[in-house]
């Protein structure tokens, strides 16, 4: 049997949040998934070693004048390109008519999907939850697992110096946007406590905008850069092993928090201005609000209000 996903949201984070489903999917029809989703969910490069992975199948639909699969005639050359799968069963997570239509086209005989036309009505992960209950009854309550050989982690450790005697911890300290991102001067604070403490070792991971290399560039230039390994040059795929060496992760809302709670690392997420389900949907995120809220929405814009001291506390906390 074969069997294609589709998942069309585009982060990083929302493809991990979704991969309960898809392993739940793959325990009941035995049967490893194929994944249809955005190129800039970069699901090529962490799910390549997860076993209830098949393929990853790229959209390419990203308004360029060249994009393959945008407009009409790129649902035509989506349809070719499902097609010669032969898949006998395509899960959409989408309330879109046009994947309906291109699932019908590509000839695959078991269509299941979101209620049509109903997008705004979609939450992250209370919709996906109830569709997998109605369609499959399947109740799915597990945290998202992504896996990576044991060799990838040894190499890594050896050739990053990774010390099992000292604490290693990530700092995600970029973000999609700049509320997301926390001021270099907190992360400084968070080493500073954490060195009077116990003997670690930071490992900085972040993007290439300019704002990001800022915050890094600060961090770096302070008294504790030789405690600090940037990662910045490095691709998602390479740092993936570098995060599984971490005894924990303390992370703006970015790629870095969730592709680090699905390895199993346990994860601060710094909530300046996202939605809270993003921080807390699993069982080993620990959210940190801005002082004085008591929620998060994208219209708190507390990255100011991040308390390093708050920080510091739910460290001692998760390793006590």
């Amino acid at each position: 049997m074969k069997l294609l996903v589709i998942q069309n949201r585009k982060g990083i984070g929302d493809t991990v949040i979704f991969l309960p489903y898809i392993k739940a999917l793959f325990k009941k029809f035995n049967s490893p998934i194929s994944l249809l989703v955005k190129e800039n969910s970069k699901a090529d490069q962490f799910l390549f070693q997860t076993n209830y992975i098949d393929k990853i199948l790229l959209l390419e639909r990203d308004k360029r004048s060249n994009s393959k699969h945008d407009g009409f005639f790129g649902s035509l050359n989506l349809i070719k390109d499902i097609k010669k799968y032969n898949f006998d069963k395509i899960i959409i997570f989408n309330s879109s008519f046009r994947f309906y239509l291109i699932a019908k086209f590509s000839n695959i005989s078991e269509i299941y999907q979101y209620p049509l036309f109903k997008k705004n009505q979609q939450h992250i992960t209370e919709t996906p939850r109830k569709f997998m209950k109605d369609k499959f009854n399947l109740y799915v309550d597990e945290d998202p697992e992504i896996q990576i050989n044991h060799e990838l982690i040894l190499q890594s450790s050896k050739k990053f110096q990774i010390n099992k005697n000292e604490l290693n911890i990530l700092l995600g300290i970029g973000g999609s946007g700049p509320t997301k991102r926390i001021p270099a001067k907190i992360f400084i604070d968070v080493i500073k406590m954490m060195l009077e403490k116990k003997k670690c070792k930071f490992f900085l991971a972040t993007g290439k905008d300019n704002d990001e290399q800022l915050i890094l560039n600060e961090i770096l230039e302070s008294k504790y850069k030789n405690f600090c390994v940037p990662l910045d040059n490095l691709s998602i795929k390479e740092t993936l092993p570098i995060i599984k060496n971490c005894n924990l992760s303390i992370c703006n809302d970015s790629s870095f928090s969730h592709l680090s709670a699905a390895l199993g690392i346990k994860t601060i997420t710094l909530m300046a201005d996202t939605p809270l389900v993003y921080g807390n949907y699993s069982s080993i995120m620990f959210p940190i609000i801005p002082e004085g809220e008591k929620t998060v929405t994208h219209d708190t814009l507390g990255k100011e209000k991040i308390s390093s001291r708050t920080i510091v506390e739910k460290i001692i906390e998760i390793l006590d």
